[in-house]
């Protein structure tokens, strides 16, 4: 565990130029840059502000400040979704983590879902105690976004509509289809339900699924909606589906040609 000690003038000098020029994260290259020196120099006096604990390694060539009453550099991430854009970008923030911004939901997720253009090795890597949930898009995808301010950083974040059409696209994503169906209705109850803009971002996905488990989810919960009910059955795709991919599939409904599993039976048929 490194400690903070002191260090010299001009390394204090060159700490805080870097620090006003950059936000929230500092990168090798956005070093050299600032201080126009090369890669190499700059990887250098990074790793040395790292081993006197003026600056936290996030990932190889990623660092961001400590603060000044941290007595470690072992300091976890004070805001998740800076980072996921240093290292994801393009990307969005979408899924549960979107459905807690928007106040969609009450539970507490303390995995940060990120959708990103990138192929990462690592979907699930855990960045200094911070876990992240990592998925990919086609950049065709990459619509519906909102641009939010994080410090001086904006980030991009699935809006409502969106949210939650990824979720019910990948109930994964919201917890799986109770906590989905959960957030769907708080949708539906809220200032930010646009039926005309769900179905219009339902066809752009493209995919069967989401109009199988939306039509069934809304006959069930919000019957009144004839009309957007209506449009889902007429976008059914062929094939079944599972309400749920990571439950078991047991009965069929023909109508949403979606199989439920024992235990939702009598909630839903």
């Amino acid at each position: 565990m490194s400690k903070l000690t002191g260090i010299g003038k001009l390394s204090r000098e060159r700490l805080a130029e870097v620090l006003r020029a950059t936000k929230g994260t500092a990168s090798v290259t956005q070093v050299a840059d600032i201080l126009e020196i090369t890669n190499t120099e700059a990887a250098k006096i990074l790793s040395r502000w790292h081993e006197k604990g003026w600056v936290s390694r996030v990932k190889r060539g990623l660092y961001v400040p400590v603060p000044l009453e941290a007595s470690s550099v072992d300091v976890p991430l004070e805001d998740a979704w800076l980072i996921a854009e240093k290292l994801y970008a393009p990307c969005y923030i979408g899924g549960w983590s979107a459905a807690e911004y928007w106040d969609l939901t009450e539970q507490i997720f303390r995995t940060t879902v990120v959708m990103t253009r990138q192929v990462p090795r690592d979907r699930n890597p855990v960045i200094k105690g911070t876990r992240y949930l990592v998925c990919t898009v086609s950049e065709k995808k990459m619509f519906g976004l909102k641009s939010v301010w994080r410090g001086q950083v904006k980030v991009s974040v699935s809006d409502p509509t969106r949210t939650i059409l990824d979720m019910l696209a990948e109930p994964h994503l919201g917890g799986g289809i109770r906590s989905v169906q959960d957030m769907l209705l708080n949708y539906l109850r809220s200032d930010m339900k646009n039926l005309e803009l769900l179905l219009e971002y339902a066809d752009r996905l493209d995919n069967g699924a989401v109009f199988k488990r939306l039509g069934f989810l809304l006959e069930r919960n919000a019957s009144a909606e004839h009309d957007i009910i209506e449009k889902c059955v007429q976008r059914l795709t062929k094939g079944n589906t599972r309400i749920d991919p990571k439950l078991k599939a047991e009965r069929l409904v023909s109508r949403w040609r979606l199989w439920l599993p024992e235990s939702l039976l009598k909630e839903y048929v």
